[in-house]
């Protein structure tokens, strides 16, 4: 069977676009704005093609265009950044959202899909992108609105929050999907499958301290601050160091560091992982911490966040992952942290061409 073509928009690094190879999809051309992120995507895929450019401008959704044109493409993703949108952010109302330019790029891909005519059309983003509202003609009105004004009598438009963690992937992470698809063709909904849990994806993992090393790859730990470090060690796993009466997060002073409840905070061996942000290096950050292992003197193991190797792991990365020379350990958390999980994006396309369940 031919393989769908396809473009990317707002592709970052491609971490999402990872296991695509592995069904009937053929990304053939993508574009990003951030140079180094459109550096990473084209380490991963030499074969796609990378324009970097803003979407914004009229040369770029052109020569996006051209492609499509030009290479029989059929489907489009988008997946505009969320950064704008994230409720860990200070843009938690509508005014805030209508400040943030980021969250009206994909009113930018309404443009593409005018230009084009795909036979599918995918956009992901958090949960939030679909309850946002956007400034469009005279009114305001949700992306679901606008796309049933826009093309209902074209597409089919079906919109989902799904979990990472219902489908295969250690990691409880909701996105919004939303699926057009022409009428007369199908694509269903993936089945969920059992929650994994932390200790089956990253158990098997040598214990690590802060700053320790191991002879696998990708699999290094941080070094953190003493001070967080020792409290930590003094915190069970499902509790937050925040709360301790003795052992606590101190400031260089000696003063106890204030926090949320999810701060400084370790995991939990039967659960899945919790959303892997763009800060996941951090240890103060929410939900960050390794969920450590009781010693013999009744402190924990791994004071420590989760490495790179269980950062992939957790994120249905292949482990064996190759970034480009150069990549930091931030950089490489920032471009995981922005992206939906390849193996639910796998699954989501997958569908196509399938009967809903």
């Amino acid at each position: 069977m031919d393989k769908i073509k396809a473009v990317s928009l707002f592709s970052s690094a491609g971490i999402g676009e990872l296991l695509l190879d592995k069904t009937n999809i053929e990304v053939v051309a993508a574009n990003e704005l951030l140079p180094k992120r459109a550096e990473c995507f084209r380490h991963f895929f030499p074969n796609t093609e990378m324009y970097c450019g803003d979407i914004n401008e009229e040369s770029t959704k052109e020569h996006m265009i051209n492609i499509v044109k030009n290479n029989n493409v059929k489907m489009l993703i988008a997946t505009p950044p969320c950064q704008g949108l994230s409720t860990l952010g200070k843009n938690k109302k509508q005014i805030h959202y209508e400040s943030d330019k980021r969250n009206y790029l994909i009113l930018q891909t309404l443009d593409i899909i005018d230009a084009c005519d795909f036979d599918y059309i995918l956009i992901e983003n958090v949960p939030k992108f679909i309850e946002m509202y956007f400034p469009y003609e005279v009114e305001y009105l949700r992306l679901e609105d606008i796309l049933e004004k826009k093309y209902a009598e074209k597409y089919k438009i079906d919109i989902r929050v799904l979990n990472a963690k219902d489908y295969g992937v250690c990691q409880s992470r909701p996105r919004a999907i939303i699926k057009l698809y022409k009428h007369g063709l199908k694509w269903g909904w993936p089945k969920e499958l059992p929650e994994i849990p932390l200790s089956e994806a990253i158990g098997h993992l040598p214990s690590l301290e802060s700053g320790e090393s191991s002879d696998i790859p990708w699999h290094y730990s941080k070094v953190h601050n003493d001070r967080a470090v020792l409290a930590l060690r003094h915190t069970q796993p499902g509790k937050s160091a925040i709360a301790n009466e003795v052992h606590y997060p101190k400031k260089d002073d000696g003063t106890r560091i204030k926090g949320f409840h999810n701060t400084f905070k370790r995991m939990v061996w039967q659960q899945p992982c919790p959303t892997r942000t763009t800060f996941s290096g951090s240890i103060s950050s929410h939900n960050n911490v390794h969920p450590g292992r009781p010693l013999s003197d009744g402190t924990y193991s791994d004071a420590r966040v989760l490495t790179l190797l269980e950062t992939f792991i957790v994120s249905s990365m292949p482990d064996d992952m190759d970034f480009p020379k150069h990549s930091s350990d931030t950089f490489i958390r920032a471009v995981i942290g922005e992206s939906i999980p390849p193996k639910l994006m796998m699954q989501v396309v997958e569908k196509i061409g399938a009967e809903e369940e």
